[in-house]
Formats: C-alpha cells, sequence, structure tokens
C-alpha cells in the first residue's frame, strides 16, 4: 500500500479555534491559540496510508481480499454511484498525545485543551494533504471525488473500525485500535472516499473534510456553520 508523509507546515489557528469549542469567545486571546499551533507544528509526526479498491455501490461491498461490507444508509447514500473507493488513515503521532496529557496533569488546562485542539486540527490537515495528492491522479482517471466520511460519521458505526484497519493497512504507519474501538495514536483518522465518474465538464472537487451535515451531534461546540 502506498505510504505518504506530508509535509505539515502550518496550523491552522482558525480550525483551532473551532475544535477548541471558541467560535463564540471572541475576546479570547489569539495568541494563545497561535502558540499551541506551534507546539503541535513542532510534535507532529505525520504519516499516511491509503489503497484503491473496486467498489459494488448496490452491494455496499469494497472489493478487498475479503471483501468489505459497507454498514449504514448515509453512507451507502454517500457513496451512490460511485466504481471506486479510497481507504486511507492518516496519524500525527502519539508525542502530541503525550504532551497534552503531561499539561493536564501539571494542571495546564488551557494549554492542554488548546494543544488538544491543534492536534486535531492537525491530522485533519494531514487527510486533506493526502487528498490533495491523489487529486491530480484521480482526474486523469476520469473520476470526482466525494468528501471523506470516517466511522462515526452520520450512521457508519464504529464496529467497522477493525475493517479500516485491515483494508488500510495502517499499522505500517503506527496506527492501531484500541479493544474499546478507538485508533491509537488517538490524533489518527481512517476515512472512506468515493470515485465516481466524472460527467461531461465536471471536475475532481478539492479535497474538503468531512461535513458536519453528517452527523447528528446538533448541539457540538466545533460544528461548522451550514450555509
Amino acid at each position: 500500500m502506498p505510504l505518504y508523509n506530508p509535509a505539515l507546515r502550518a496550523v491552522d489557528p482558525k480550525e483551532t479555534r473551532r475544535y477548541a469549542g471558541l467560535n463564540r469567545a471572541a475576546d479570547f486571546k489569539e495568541e494563545h491559540i497561535e502558540a499551541a499551533c506551534e507546539d503541535a507544528l513542532l510534535l507532529a509526526e505525520p504519516r499516511g496510508i491509503y489503497e484503491i479498491y473496486d467498489y459494488d455501490c448496490a452491494a455496499q461491498v469494497v472489493k478487498s481480499q475479503p471483501p468489505f461490507h459497507i454498514e449504514g444508509k448515509k453512507i451507502g447514500a454517500h457513496l451512490a454511484g460511485c466504481e471506486k473507493v479510497i481507504l486511507l488513515a492518516v496519524t500525527v503521532g502519539g508525542a502530541i498525545e503525550k504532551e497534552v496529557s503531561a499539561r493536564f496533569s501539571r494542571g495546564e488546562y488551557t494549554s492542554a485543551v488548546l494543544l488538544d485542539a491543534a492536534a486535531t486540527t492537525a491530522v485533519e490537515q494531514v487527510a486533506d494533504a493526502v487528498e490533495h495528492m491523489l487529486a491530480p491522479k484521480i482526474a486523469r482517471a476520469g473520476f470526482t471525488s466525494r468528501w471523506r466520511f470516517s466511522p462515526g460519521y452520520g450512521d457508519w458505526p464504529l464496529t467497522q473500525q477493525p475493517e479500516m484497519i485491515r483494508t488500510t493497512n495502517c499499522q505500517a504507519i503506527g496506527v492501531q485500535l484500541t479493544s474499546s474501538l478507538m485508533l491509537e495514536p488517538r490524533k489518527s483518522v481512517t476515512a472512506i472516499i468515493g470515485l465516481a465518474r466524472t460527467q461531461g465538464k465536471e471536475k475532481a472537487a478539492p479535497a474538503a473534510g468531512h461535513t458536519c451535515s453528517a452527523c447528528t451531534q446538533k448541539d457540538c461546540p466545533a460544528r461548522k456553520s451550514e450555509s
């Protein structure tokens, strides 16, 4: 499976503010957020891995060996019309998580929360980077991509995470699964991206991450506003 270790040149303060639940806290000092982003950048160890599989959208089956049946109506609808899928996994490593825990143990709660949010931002940026890297290849093959969808979004159950571990072979980048079906290191992501045939002049969509419209947690403080 192809490995891709993108360069992380900056961590987005705006997204870090959102993940920290501070979008409505206009008076919160920006320098604290920027400091967390700088720390995350120094601690991050970005790694990624992906594989492209044929996909039977009618049966919701990824044609891996053995096949992987995708459960859930929302993800089934999201992947409708797709002939192929990309299964990917990314991580920023465990060093950030250790530093977050250390700050909590020292009572540095605000700093710990901000660093945790910056780490979440960083891993999403790594996933974006993998998508951007693949975009030209997808377009040349005559496909357009859907936004990425991860176990836990919508009605796609976390119980399918073991199959994501298997089909991405993400142990190669140090990502494993705990007995409670959580990824380890914690700041890791697995996801599926549907690939449908380009129609007419339609072009492959740019990487945009997941959309909050697929999530049922309406009161999430990090929820993006829906236009």
